[in-house]
């Protein structure tokens, strides 16, 4: 019989976009909270337009995570008053 590793069965490759935030204020508070609650994300820049100067940012999170992130983010946005689009979908990464 052979053994599989422990990780064979492990999705990778499975992260969301979970909001785009255009303060970087909020953007440091929802990072802090993450850190916090050991949630593991990444930041991804758009990029600016001709006519907006303003960058955004795509706050990417791990689909397990994606409850407790975005319960995280509501509430922070709730408090503080922060605008916040909520994506969910599938992040489209292309490492190649």
């Amino acid at each position: 019989m052979m053994q599989q590793p422990i990780y064979t069965s492990l999705k990778v490759n499975n992260e969301i976009e979970l909001c785009e935030v255009n303060d970087e204020e909020c953007k440091k508070l929802i990072e802090k909270a993450f850190l916090q609650n050991r949630i593991s994300y990444y930041v991804r820049w758009t990029k600016a337009s001709f006519f907006s100067k303003r960058q955004n940012c795509i706050i990417c999170v791990n689909d397990n995570s994606k409850e407790a992130a975005e319960e995280i983010v509501r509430s922070i946005c709730d408090e503080a008053g922060y605008q916040v689009k909520f994506l969910l979908r599938q992040s489209q990464n292309n490492y190649l």
